[in-house]
């Protein structure tokens, strides 16, 4: 019996969008395999469905991530503080495996380490995928010897997660299949990869998306309460979820997600809580003494400064910067002529916290590529931000060298990583101005240009519209049937 992605499209369901069609970026791009197909060509009847395609290119493109890194896995980790730099090749995990215990045999956030971080610093459901490496890397050699090998053992479980992050994405958007493409070919998201473990809160993430695409609440409650317990910035969705669903009256769905969320976060963490109390309290203890770090405007300000702000003032100042952006999508959502995409405002609300927090790691990209793939799947804009991203991504690591290079001063100075900081913040609040553009004129949202409504919205597709904060949004209603998707717009983006 043939599967259902082999299968031809059924008359009833509507045609996959064709992004060489729509996309001039993509259509110009596509001329690299042969140019955009053709409108008699078949689609669906051979093994190379799209979500396979985008599947296998993740695969291959993250395979080029770790060729990237080679200059790195035989040297620039173990000898010379600069080389990593130089190469654009440093990674946390084989530093973490002897700094963290797991050499020699240490049980995260149960046993103290020696040294300054008494206790793992990273999310219960991240320290269980260390750890899960750990029991996976042989343990004889050298230090040298074990560190490359889970750094490979780790590499491994994060390629199954870049690929599961990919698929999601194509599967969220049903009839928009190739966005995948967008996650599986964005530059950012290859380069930063194997920095560190963000891959796995972003593969739960995604997947949960797709959950609440399928109209699965709890099971997308479930799947973010996992992705919260390995990262804090997932716990963020239910916020502008709680909006949309306040918005179109659907509160038992909601309801569904929130519990799926709390106990599933609860089953993970509640044990540690109980038994190793100071150290499942070390991530959020360190997240809170930390002080201003790389990527952020905070950084630039405190470097230009004779009198830099404490790190408990950047706390409070962060902190209400944060929720003022919140507030502002909150009135957005409740606002709005028509009521936004849930991937729209995920992108938004992940963006704000991460701009306005006082660090911005070269990985936390990776947080929002996925998103912003189902937010605006626009190729121009996607790959403007993506430079602005790659060329962060360079200048971090230059500008360690220079730090690290002593008086031969090879890299970026202080000066040019600050251009470097300011290039990637414009770069993602550029993106993020072309999703709200999107909100205040859903005639320029190339999902909606295609028919579509909300795909990554379950319950919220097509909905009726039951609380509203202005006029303008309830005026719109009038205008519009109100059985099926509330569409009809096509303007040109």
């Amino acid at each position: 019996m043939p599967s259902a992605e082999s299968t031809r499209t059924s008359v009833h369901e509507p045609d996959p969008v064709r992004p060489t069609k729509e996309d001039r970026i993509a259509a110009a791009g596509s001329e690299l395999i042969g140019g955009p197909i053709g409108r008699r060509a078949r689609i669906g009847t051979s093994w190379w469905t799209p979500v396979r395609v985008v599947a296998l290119v993740a695969i291959g493109m993250f395979a080029l991530g770790l060729i990237q890194k080679a200059p790195c896995y035989n040297g620039g980790w173990f000898f010379g503080a600069s080389t990593q730099y130089t190469h654009a090749c440093y990674s946390d995990i084989p530093h973490l495996y002897q700094g963290r215990g797991f050499a020699d045999g240490l049980v995260p956030y149960f046993d103290q380490f020696s040294g300054d971080m008494k206790y793992l610093e990273y999310p219960v459901l991240t320290g269980v995928f260390m750890q899960v490496a750990s029991w996976l890397t042989p343990h004889s050699g050298t230090i040298q010897h074990q560190e490359q090998w889970y750094w490979m053992v780790n590499a491994g479980m994060l390629m199954i997660c870049a690929a599961v992050i990919a698929i999601c994405v194509s599967r969220t958007h049903a009839r928009r299949p190739w966005d995948g493409l967008l996650v599986a070919l964005a530059p950012a998201f290859v380069l930063t990869a194997t920095i560190n473990w963000d891959l796995l809160a972003g593969a739960l993430t995604a997947a949960a998306m797709l959950m609440w695409a399928r109209g699965r609440s709890l099971a997308f409650g479930v799947l973010l309460g996992l992705a919260t317990a390995a990262k804090l910035y997932p716990v963020f969705l239910l916020g502008p979820l709680f909006l949309l669903c306040w918005r179109a009256g659907k509160w038992r769905d909601f309801g569904k997600a929130l519990a799926g969320t709390v106990v599933a976060w609860l089953v993970v963490n509640l044990p540690v809580m109980l038994f190793a109390f100071d150290g499942w309290s070390k991530f959020y203890t360190f997240s809170q003494e930390r002080g201003v770090d790389f990527g952020s405007f905070w950084l630039i300000l405190a470097q230009n400064s004779s009198d830099p702000l404490t790190t408990e003032s950047v706390n409070t100042l962060a902190t209400l910067l944060v929720l003022l952006c919140f507030l502002g999508i909150a009135i957005l959502t409740l606002t709005a002529p028509r009521r936004p995409r849930f991937a729209q405002l995920a992108f938004l609300v992940v963006a704000a916290f991460i701009v306005t927090n006082k660090v911005y790691s070269p990985q936390y990209v990776l947080w929002l590529v996925p998103l912003a793939a189902l937010a605006r799947p626009k190729w121009r804009d996607f790959l403007v931000w993506q430079a602005c991203e790659v060329a962060y991504f360079l200048g971090i690591w230059m500008y360690l060298a220079y730090t690290t290079s002593g008086d031969a001063h090879k890299g970026l100075s202080m000066d040019g990583y600050h251009w470097a900081i300011a290039f990637h913040l414009l770069g993602t609040l550029y993106f993020c101005g072309m999703v709200v553009r999107d909100i205040l004129m859903p005639e320029r949202d190339v999902v909606r240009q295609a028919g579509d409504d909300d795909p990554s919205g379950g319950v919220l597709d097509g909905a009726e519209d039951r609380f509203v904060l202005s006029g303008v949004a309830a005026s719109m209603r009038k205008d519009e049937p109100l059985d099926g998707p509330q569409v009809s717009w096509g303007k040109e983006s």
